[in-house]
């Protein structure tokens, strides 16, 4: 099992379980923060982009009241195929499991922000989103 400690821009550090590991995406369970942290990395779509969020889903199941932390610094917007997915799949069976907060780690000048606004206008029946510059804003 690898673990990790991540340190953010003050001196809070996070402990890191990690989940799953790939080149496209890293997924983490952060316990004393009780939330799933998918770290995107580079570019994938389909099967490389709904593997991590199958993962990132499993913890959310497996944790009462964990919520779920997108790390989107290293930006890229999804296909189409998987923005749908995202909402019909993965933020309604998010809530199911238990998640109520969908956290958004964005870079200074948001440079998703459409694509992520549109997940959240998607999906904010669901769930409550928020949008932070780290993970120890969580």
């Amino acid at each position: 099992m690898v673990r990790l400690e991540m340190v953010s821009e003050g001196t809070v550090k996070t402990k890191m379980e990690a989940v799953y590991l790939s080149e496209f995406c890293d997924v983490f369970y952060a316990d004393d923060k009780n939330v799933v942290l998918v770290h995107w990395k580079k570019y994938c779509e389909l099967k490389q982009y709904r593997t991590p969020l199958e993962h990132a889903l499993n913890v959310i199941k497996n944790h009462p009241g964990c919520n779920y932390v997108a790390d989107t610094r290293d930006g890229f917007e999804d296909n189409p195929l998987d923005t749908k997915w995202v909402a019909d799949y993965f933020m309604p069976k998010a809530k199911e499991y238990g998640c109520k907060i969908i956290y958004f780690i964005i870079d200074n000048n948001n440079s998703l922000k459409e694509e992520l606004e549109g997940q959240e206008n998607d999906s904010s029946e669901l769930l409550e989103f928020r949008y932070i510059y780290g993970v120890d804003e969580v």
